[in-house]
């Protein structure tokens, strides 16, 4: 993520709730949700597996959550939500550029058609697009690991190995993320810590 934005945000990946037999009858659950529920703090350096009463909990706490947040993967809705924001901070809401890493399997369409680049040790596939594309995952059902505005007015990142997504831009575009009803967004430095134990909040919990 570049350095030179004004501001940051922090966008947890929802989790989900079952409200149906299919599989597409769910709903979003917040990391506050999650955090009130099991007295825990949400803040902005919170760790998912550290909101959780017990390591037997991350597979699921019925009637609070069945699914835990995507890893690497922004949800088409939380996409769409965050491209709608966005497109009012930029002058080239028809030119965003789209980064994919190649590591996905399922990218034919994907390879098809890009450009390729390097971001430390991992390789990109490079699309340019309208912003729109941010939620029609290129026909591959993937989300984009790194996307900006041709006017480089912001810039959305979201690691392969992460449960938020992270966002820099001008402090308004930020404030507007962070505002969004349909985000759960804090604000956060450009030199804060992604590590799994940056939450120094909550209980530590156990990884074995």
């Amino acid at each position: 993520m570049p350095t030179e934005f004004d501001s940051y945000a922090s966008i947890f990946h929802p989790a989900h709730r079952r409200t149906g037999p299919s599989a597409g009858q769910v709903e979003p659950v917040t990391w506050r949700a999650v955090a009130a529920a099991n007295g825990r703090t949400a803040h902005r350096l919170m760790g998912w597996e550290f909101l959780l009463p017990t390591t037997a909990a991350r597979s699921g706490q019925p009637g609070l959550w069945d699914k835990a947040p995507g890893t690497g993967e922004l949800a088409r809705p939380t996409a769409e939500a965050l491209a709608g924001v966005l497109a009012n901070f930029t002058t080239t809401t028809d030119q965003c550029w789209y980064a994919i890493w190649e590591g996905h399997t399922i990218l034919d369409d994907v390879r098809r058609n890009a450009g390729r680049l390097e971001i430390y040790d991992k390789g990109m596939f490079l699309i340019k697009d309208s912003i729109a594309a941010a939620g029609n995952r290129f026909r591959s059902l993937l989300s984009p690991n790194l996307w900006w505005s041709d006017d480089r007015a912001w810039c959305v990142a979201t690691d392969t190995d992460l449960m938020a997504t992270y966002v820099g831009g001008s402090a308004a575009c930020i404030d507007a993320i962070i505002n969004c009803p349909d985000l759960e967004a804090l604000e956060v430095a450009a030199t804060m810590s992604v590590q799994w134990d940056s939450d120094t909040i909550n209980p530590r919990p156990d990884r074995q």
